[in-house]
């Protein structure tokens, strides 16, 4: 449920609101413009029903969700959210790119990636310290170290870090390390793990699903949300279908309906979804037109020779090529980088 008070409510009249709400077991959210103020109801859908909350003082409209997801949707907050990451933001017409290696695989690899990205005009330095992967024999990342040889990178290029989250039990180690933590498709609904991020004050891109649909995208940010944090970028990474010439399959179309749905930023990864570089670059392009808020590429000092994704990955002037590319195309759509 949501209770939209009347413009200029008083902060009494506000208060008393969420006051009675509490008391009836109900758990409250509050989203404050300028002018007006939109409560979000979280409880018990028999006891939500059975509030009535339309004659209190300074209260304009009860709305009745009947949507799974409430703090992520447009009637909760019409305006979009920017997420602030240092001197980066992603949403609200700034356009953010992320670039970075798949693996963080030594100092020296990440330092020049690291200066070479930012220099490119990228915004935030990726990398990955632990590392889902399909088979047990394959790289599983440096760990900490990784971390460590990240923050290094970042702090000498100048960007924000992004890094996976891939156990519930190492959020606090990599929250120590990283500026934005990352839910990989594997642990979009890894309820236990959202619920932690939520409690936690560290933005969070949270990748869709292999096959998840758009709904339990928006539901799985909701247990985000509802942990009182509010800085969750979602990023459309491809899903599974029954094609096999690329990884998976860019589903553009469900950037569109989030734009439509969610205040939330929308980001797109390219370099999952399509699996081939020779791909990346006009995927890239099509994202922008598609009203994303950003991208997030994988970039590498020498694909041939990395330890994960090598296929996937630019190299550095490939880079530089598409991150020249896109600025005219972020600027006719209004953006800004």
């Amino acid at each position: 449920m949501l209770i939209v008070m009347r413009d200029h409510a008083s902060p009494e009249e506000i208060q008393h609101v969420v006051d009675h709400l509490h008391a009836s077991g109900a758990e409250t959210h509050l989203s404050q413009g300028e002018v007006k103020t939109v409560i979000g109801v979280i409880g018990e859908r028999e006891l939500i029903y059975t509030l009535d909350m339309e004659g209190f003082p300074g209260v304009s409209e009860v709305i009745r969700v009947l949507k799974p997801y409430k703090l992520a949707g447009r009637e909760f907050q019409s305006e979009d959210t920017v997420v602030k990451v240092g001197p980066a933001a992603v949403g609200g017409g700034t356009f953010a790119v992320i670039a970075g290696p798949c693996s963080v695989e030594s100092e020296e690899q990440m330092l020049t990636v690291a200066k070479a990205v930012k220099a490119a005009g990228a915004t935030m330095l990726r990398g990955g310290a632990y590392k889902p992967r399909s088979s047990p024999y394959a790289f599983q990342g440096m760990g900490l170290d990784g971390l460590k040889l990240l923050r290094e990178a970042g702090d000498a290029s100048g960007l924000p870090v992004v890094t996976e989250v891939l156990d519930v039990r190492d959020a606090e180690t990599v929250a120590e390390w990283a500026d934005v933590l990352q839910v990989g498709a594997r642990n979009m609904q890894n309820f236990m793990m959202l619920e932690e991020l939520g409690r936690m004050r560290k933005p969070v891109l949270l990748k869709r699903g292999l096959s998840a649909t758009i709904e339990e995208v928006l539901s799985s940010a909701e247990y985000i949300l509802k942990g009182g944090n509010r800085d969750v970028i979602l990023c459309e990474r491809g899903i599974r279908t029954f094609e096999t010439y690329t990884r998976n399959t860019l589903d553009l179309a469900a950037v569109a309906a989030f734009k439509v749905l969610t205040h939330l930023p929308v980001i797109v990864d390219p370099s999952h979804a399509t699996g081939r570089r020779d791909l990346i670059a006009p995927m890239s392009r099509a994202a922008v037109f598609a009203g994303a808020d950003g991208l997030i590429i994988e970039v590498h000092p020498d694909p041939e020779h990395a330890l994960c994704d090598g296929p996937q990955s630019l190299d550095i002037p490939s880079f530089e090529k598409l991150s020249a590319s896109l600025t005219p195309l972020v600027e006719f759509e209004g953006k800004r980088r």
